[in-house]
This record gives C-alpha cells, sequence and structure tokens, in this order.
C-alpha cells in the first residue's frame, strides 16, 4: 500500500497555527513547532485572564466607590451593609458610575445608608419619581450619489445620475431631576 502524506490538509493546518501566531517574537511566528507551543500557551493565558479581568474590574469599582464613600465620611463596608439593611441591590458597577458621574445621587444613597444603620426604617421610593427620562430622537440625513455605469434602454448615449437620501435616527436619554 502507499504512503498517504495528507499534504492539503497538513498544509492548512500548519498556516492556520502560523496565522494564530502572527506577531509573536522571533521564531515563535516563524516556525511550525514553536509557534504552536506558543498559540497553546496563549490559548491557556487567555482563559485564565478572561477571568482575572472580572476580578480585576471588581477591584477597581470598589477602589471608586470607597474613594467616593471616604469623601462622604462612610467607609465602604458600611456604606455596602448600609444599603443591604435598607433593602437596595445596586452592583459596584453601577454603584462606581454613580459615584463619579452623578455625586449628588451617590450622596443621597450615602445618606440612605447612614439611616438604615442608624435603624431608621427606609421604604424604597420609585426611581420613576426621583428621576425623569426624556428620550430624544435626532434625525440626520445623509445624501450619497451614485452613478449608473451601464446606460439604459430607452438613453443609451448618457448615463444617469441618480441622488439619494437615506434617514438615520439616533435615541438619546437624558435624565433630569425633578424639583
Amino acid at each position: 500500500m502507499t504512503r498517504v502524506k495528507g499534504g492539503s490538509v497538513s498544509k492548512t493546518r500548519r498556516r492556520k497555527v502560523l496565522k494564530a501566531a502572527k506577531g509573536y517574537f522571533g521564531s515563535k511566528h516563524r516556525l511550525y513547532k514553536t509557534a504552536q507551543e506558543q498559540v497553546f500557551h496563549s490559548g491557556n493565558y487567555a482563559f485564565r485572564d478572561r477571568k482575572q479581568n472580572k476580578r480585576n474590574f471588581r477591584k477597581l469599582w470598589i477602589t471608586r466607590i470607597n474613594a467616593a464613600c471616604r469623601e462622604n465620611e462612610i467607609s465602604y463596608s458600611k456604606f455596602i451593609n448600609g444599603l443591604t439593611k435598607a433593602g437596595i441591590t445596586i452592583n459596584r458597577k453601577m454603584l462606581a458610575e454613580l459615584a463619579i458621574a452623578e455625586p449628588d445621587t451617590f450622596k443621597s444613597l450615602v445618606n440612605v445608608s447612614k439611616d438604615a444603620l442608624a435603624g431608621k426604617e427606609y421604604k424604597p421610593v420609585s426611581a420613576a419619581k426621583t428621576t425623569s427620562t426624556i428620550e430624544v430622537k435626532e434625525t440626520a440625513e445623509k445624501k450619497t450619489t451614485t452613478r449608473k455605469t451601464k446606460a439604459t434602454k430607452e438613453n443609451a448615449d448618457a448615463p444617469k445620475k441618480t441622488t439619494t437620501t437615506k434617514k438615520t435616527t439616533a435615541k438619546k436619554t437624558t435624565t433630569k431631576k425633578e424639583a
């Protein structure tokens, strides 16, 4: 029986590995064997770091919340404990965004947390009463000019020029506080 090398299949597999190793240093992007080892390791690092990325972001959010809490004279742990006692569940990501973008709202959350820690009963108020969200639609017209390369049967001499307009809508959400 004759020997089968599997030429095109092997070549395709090796090409795929070398393509994945593009940009690696030295022989790791040139030679198949070292490239394959590095691609395997890179896959492991990517898997591991996708998990670590979540941890790192949570750390960052907690650090930002803690800094904003310290400005309002409360520690992070007491703040979170107070929110839990008040029955408010907001994730750390949103709390960090509030601390940066809307310090007044964050300060009101700190006050609610302090009240809950002091033993006051807190009845949650719906978010619709405190803030109102308005959606604004903006239309933008884009003009595109296209030329037909083929002439129509009626006017075989001159090509036609057509202009079309496209309307796109973009949503903007703004938040206003009611006085």
